[in-house]
C-alpha cells in the first residue's frame, strides 16, 4: 500500500525527509496551488539528498489547480469576525472575477476547505456565518452554484511540461467534472513526453460524483479527496459518499486513494485522535490502495511523527485484513 505525505516548509530538509522515508513513506504529494515545479526546487533537491541517504527515492505526486477556485492574495491575514459584513473583491476577501460576476443574494461561500462560511448580500458584499482568520491562497467552495473554468491553467501546463525534468510519477487533477477533463490532462501529458506518468482523477464534487463511472474509466487511480466534497454536501452525507466511491473502485479494479484530514489534529499535537487512526484503518479496510496526508506533514509541528502513525496503523489493519481473510478461507 501507498503512503504519502506533502511537501512543505516543515519538511522541505534532507534530514526529515530522510526521516519520513526510513519510517515508510513511499509518495510525496506537491501541491501546485501556491507554487511551480520551478518554484520548488530547493524542496525537490533536498527530496533528492534524503532519497540518496535513504536508498529510496518516494513516487512524487503534483496537484494541479485546475478548475479550483481559490482566495486571491492577501497582504496579511483577515480577521472575519462572526456575524460581521465584510466587502468583496479588491476591497474586501479577493474572491475570483468569475466568481464575483455570479454571486446572487443568499449564496453560501466555503471558504478554507469550509472552516469560514459567508453569505453573499449582493455581488459585492457578504455576511460572516462561521468566522475565523482568512489568509490568501485559501479555497473557495460555492455549493450549488456551478463556475466555468477550464480544466488546465496555464501554469498547469508549464508545470506538466516540466514534470518528466523533476521525475514527476502521477499527476492529480483537482475537481474533475468529466472524462473530457482527463482527455485534456492526458493529452498534455502526452504532448510533454510524459506518457508514463500516472493520472489520478480527484473526486471531490458532485460532477465527480455523478460521473464515477467514467472517471473511473479514463483515470489510473481515484481520489476520494474529502475535503472540497465534504463541501459540496451536507458533511453527514460524506461517510456515505465515500463507501459508494471505494465499493465502485472495487468493483471496477480500479485503485483508489482516501485524503484529507486523516490525522489533522497532529498538525499541532505529537499524537493522534483515536478517531483518527481508527479513520485510517477502515480506509485500508474498504480496500484503498494509498492513503495521504497534507497539511500535516506540510505545515505541522510533526511531519515524521504523522508518517510514524500513518505507517504503523495502516500496517495493523493490513494485518488484521489479511488475519481474517486467512480464518475465512476453506481449508
Amino acid at each position: 500500500m501507498e503512503i504519502y505525505g506533502t511537501l512543505g516548509p516543515a519538511c522541505a530538509d534532507a534530514d526529515t525527509l530522510a526521516r519520513m522515508t526510513e519510517l515508510g513513506m513511499t509518495g510525496l504529494r506537491l501541491n501546485l496551488s501556491h507554487v511551480t515545479l520551478a518554484g520548488a526546487a530547493p524542496w525537490l533537491e533536498q527530496l533528492d539528498r534524503a532519497s540518496a541517504r535513504a536508498g529510496y527515492r518516494p513516487k512524487l505526486v503534483i496537484d494541479m489547480q485546475g478548475p479550483e477556485l481559490r482566495v486571491g492574495p492577501l497582504a496579511s491575514p483577515m480577521a472575519l469576525a462572526e456575524g460581521s459584513r465584510i466587502p468583496l473583491g479588491t476591497a474586501g476577501v479577493p474572491l475570483p472575477r468569475a466568481v464575483l460576476g455570479r454571486l446572487r443574494p443568499g449564496q453560501e461561500m466555503l471558504l478554507d476547505d469550509g472552516k469560514l462560511l459567508l453569505r453573499a448580500l449582493g455581488p459585492d458584499q457578504a455576511e460572516v456565518l462561521r468566522g475565523g482568520t482568512l489568509t490568501g491562497g485559501k479555497s473557495v467552495a460555492l455549493p450549488g452554484l456551478d463556475v466555468p473554468l477550464p480544466a488546465l491553467t496555464d501554469r498547469d501546463r508549464e508545470n506538466i511540461r516540466a514534470a518528466a525534468r523533476w521525475g514527476v510519477t502521477a499527476v492529480m487533477q483537482p475537481f474533475v467534472r468529466g472524462r473530457e477533463d482527463l482527455a485534456q490532462v492526458r493529452a498534455a501529458l502526452d504532448e510533454a513526453g510524459c506518457a508514463h506518468v500516472a493520472l489520478m482523477a480527484k473526486v471531490e464534487n458532485m460532477s465527480g460524483m455523478e460521473k464515477l463511472p467514467e472517471l473511473i474509466a479514463a483515470s489510473d487511480e481515484i481520489v476520494i479527496a474529502r475535503g472540497d466534497l465534504g463541501n459540496a454536501m451536507p458533511l453527514w452525507e460524506l461517510p456515505a459518499a465515500q463507501k459508494r466511491i471505494a465499493a465502485a473502485c472495487r468493483a471496477a479494479c480500479r485503485p483508489f486513494m482516501v485524503v484529507t484530514q486523516m490525522l489533522a489534529s497532529m498538525e499541532r499535537s505529537p499524537v493522534p485522535t483515536r478517531a483518527e487512526v481508527s479513520d485510517i484503518f477502515n480506509a485500508v479496510l474498504d480496500g484503498a490502495s494509498s492513503v495521504m496526508v497534507t497539511g500535516e506533514t506540510a505545515v505541522g509541528l510533526h511531519p515524521a511523527e504523522v508518517i510514524k502513525y500513518l505507517v504503523n496503523t495502516v500496517r495493523a489493519a493490513e494485518r488484521y485484513r489479511d488475519a481474517c481473510a486467512e480464518k475465512a478461507s476453506p481449508v
